[in-house]
């Protein structure tokens, strides 16, 4: 088990159980960045989570789903069996519906699809402090209606008329993938799509605040446009591919 310091006063304490050490160290590095959450512990194995939980107060598990000595639903049923009051989201790369209806039944609060970013993991653990901070009696279905969507992810937002989810994605890595930076021609040439579409695609970028361009000067002529994926996002993208 390792330790990551000290919580503040108020702060939700969540315990990191993820079997890859990496992973697990991203998941706490993550969760320290997040206003009002403090990563505990990591541990990566359910018994190390078992003699976890014994010792110090827990709030929210972080939990993956396919550990050494066991399954993560079966753990998290046998804490609601215990009654343990320990919240839990789940981080996996299980797309099984099935397993997503039983993670529900349990009473899982999110559910995220491994691999994600920073951002995506920020936003449901933000969720989840809304909901958690929901309290006292409602005054009716509103009130109710109000504390229960406050755990439902966003709708994705839409594309501008014309870009694809695919080439969107396709772009995205190519950018990731080039320190440098490329200029529109560079990423129509290497994602098999037209100059004037890849300049769409990486001016979506730029506005979604996922890129930057800035203007190159040669010897002569109008200056070319580079752009780059931002060091933010591009630390994001360093999630975890692992179950």
């Amino acid at each position: 088990m390792s330790g990551t310091g000290g919580p503040g006063e108020g702060e939700v304490r969540v315990l990191v159980v993820e079997d890859d050490p990496v992973a697990a160290a991203a998941h706490a590095l993550y969760i320290g960045r997040v206003p009002g959450f403090t990563a505990v512990a990591t541990v990566h194995s359910l018994a190390e989570a078992t003699r976890a939980l014994e010792r110090t107060r827990v709030d929210l598990l972080l939990l993956d789903l396919g550990l050494p000595d066991g399954h993560g639903l079966r753990f998290a049923r046998g804490l609601r069996a215990a009654g343990h009051p320990v919240d839990v989201i789940v981080v996996t790369s299980a797309r099984d519906l099935a397993v997503v209806r039983e993670s529900v039944s349990l009473g899982v609060v999110q559910y995220v699809l491994k691999p994600f970013a920073f951002p995506t993991l920020r936003e449901r653990l933000l969720r989840y402090a809304e909901f958690r901070a929901t309290a006292g009696e409602a005054a009716g279905q509103d009130d109710v209606d109000r504390a229960m969507a406050a755990l439902r992810a966003p709708r994705p937002a839409e594309l501008p008329k014309g870009l694809s989810a695919p080439t969107l994605d396709r772009v995205a890595a190519l950018l990731r993938a080039a320190p440098e930076g490329l200029t529109a021609a560079g990423t129509a040439e290497a994602a098999g799509i037209s100059r004037i579409t890849a300049r769409r695609y990486l001016e979506h970028l730029v506005d979604s605040g996922r890129a930057a361009r800035t203007p190159r000067y040669g010897q002569v002529g109008r200056p070319e446009l580079h752009y780059r994926w931002l060091a933010e996002a591009a630390a994001a993208a360093g999630s975890v591919s692992k179950v």
